[in-house]
């Protein structure tokens, strides 16, 4: 998930009464909640495929949380300690309480990014195999509004709360229905944000800052809620396109991996890919849609064979490929020339994100290759 997800849950959870457990919990849960994504700090040494390998590694596989876990408050409450000596006064952190914060917070943040689909490796570095919940998109509004409102009732207590939380409920709008992307939002979204932005406000002025962490500690619950609401509609997509790719595949194809996967703040169209021994398949399914006609654009992109297949065999210990063939739950791959005459690139994608020749950073790679010499010159 985005760090501003993660940033409300940590925030949340502290309300929800871990801030009663030590001074500066507040402040512990709020980075315990996004420390596993240290891991970015890897761009500074590497490039985009050293740090396509490493993150979502060991800092969010279950020993680099629980070492974070522990390592958070050591420190807080080793400054809080220093300080308190130069300023001859007594320490205010309890170590136990930022300790016990920061475990149930660390905690949250490979659980929150295992619920969408770009996967977890929990068992680093005794095995390096991903896990996708397939349930949440990897930013979604509706936790936004769910957690951002209820962090907002109980801490703008200040003239510079308020500005400061008016300031993100606007820059947040300005996001979503301003976003490019937002075109392939559903039509009622828009009215829903502003709807709950404007519930929210009168909440604040209702006082409902007055319910305190019992507000905090029941919108976690609802958003625990929402992830078993979403993962009734994820089994009835799956369901439902199982039952379109059997009537896709040609005569011969035997489907052998399936997934569904959700699209932005539209829990009623998940994303359908599938395998089989000849090609991956790409589609979209509709809950709403009731007719059991196939969808109407069907992505299928072949296995390499012939020529393909050996210019990647040529490619395949290159150290981007080898790296994003690791990542890649769905690779696909074509020839910018298929007949291969002298030299050509070889397209690759991951297909639960986009297609070969499309622009989307490290889930596409395009490769040079020369051609395999028995093709040179013959077509």
């Amino acid at each position: 998930m985005d760090n501003l997800t993660h940033s409300l849950v940590g925030l949340t959870a502290a309300k929800a009464g871990l801030e009663r457990l030590s001074p500066g919990a507040t402040a512990v849960c709020v980075l315990a909640a996004n420390a596993p994504d240290v891991d970015v700090a890897i761009l500074l040494f590497g490039d985009r495929w050293t740090y396509l390998h490493h993150h979502r590694g060991i800092t969010h596989a279950i020993v680099g949380v629980v070492c974070l876990a522990v390592l958070i408050p050591l420190i807080f409450h080793g400054v809080d300690r220093l300080w308190a000596r130069l300023r001859k006064q007594p320490v205010r952190t309890k170590l136990g309480g930022l300790m016990l914060a920061s475990f149930i917070v660390t905690a949250t943040h490979p659980l929150l990014d295992w619920t969408n689909n770009y996967g977890i490796r929990f068992f680093l570095p005794w095995s390096s195999k991903w896990s996708y919940g397939d349930l949440v998109y990897i930013v979604d509004p509706y936790i936004w509004l769910l957690l951002g409102g209820t962090c907002f009732l109980l801490s703008a207590k200040t003239t510079g709360g308020k500005v400061v939380w008016g300031a993100v409920a606007v820059g947040l709008t300005a996001l979503v229905v301003g976003n490019p992307r937002a075109a392939g939002l559903p039509a009622f979204f828009v009215v829903f944000w502003v709807a709950a932005i404007a519930i929210i406000v009168v909440l604040r002025l209702l006082g409902a800052a007055k319910w305190g962490s019992k507000l905090a500690y029941n919108a976690l619950w609802l958003v625990v809620g929402y992830w078993v609401i979403l993962t009734f509609m994820h089994t009835g997509a799956l369901a439902k396109g199982f039952g379109y790719a059997l009537t896709i595949v040609p005569e011969g194809e035997n489907i052998s991996r399936k997934a569904v996967m959700p699209t932005l703040a539209n829990p009623f169209r998940w994303d359908c890919v599938f395998d089989t021994e000849r090609a991956t398949y790409r589609f979209s399914v509709n809950l709403l849609n009731d007719d059991n006609s196939p969808p109407p654009r069907v992505i299928r992109y072949e296995k390499p064979s012939g020529t393909l297949a050996e210019v990647m065999e040529k490619i395949s210990q290159e150290r981007p490929v080898r790296i994003f063939l690791g990542f890649a739950r769905y690779p696909v791959a074509r020839l910018t020339d298929p007949n291969c005459t002298t030299e050509t690139l070889v397209q690759l994608a991951d297909l639960r994100y986009t297609e070969p020749g499309n622009s989307r950073g490290t889930f596409t790679l395009e490769m040079p290759v020369d051609c395999p010499t028995s093709y040179e010159g013959g077509r």
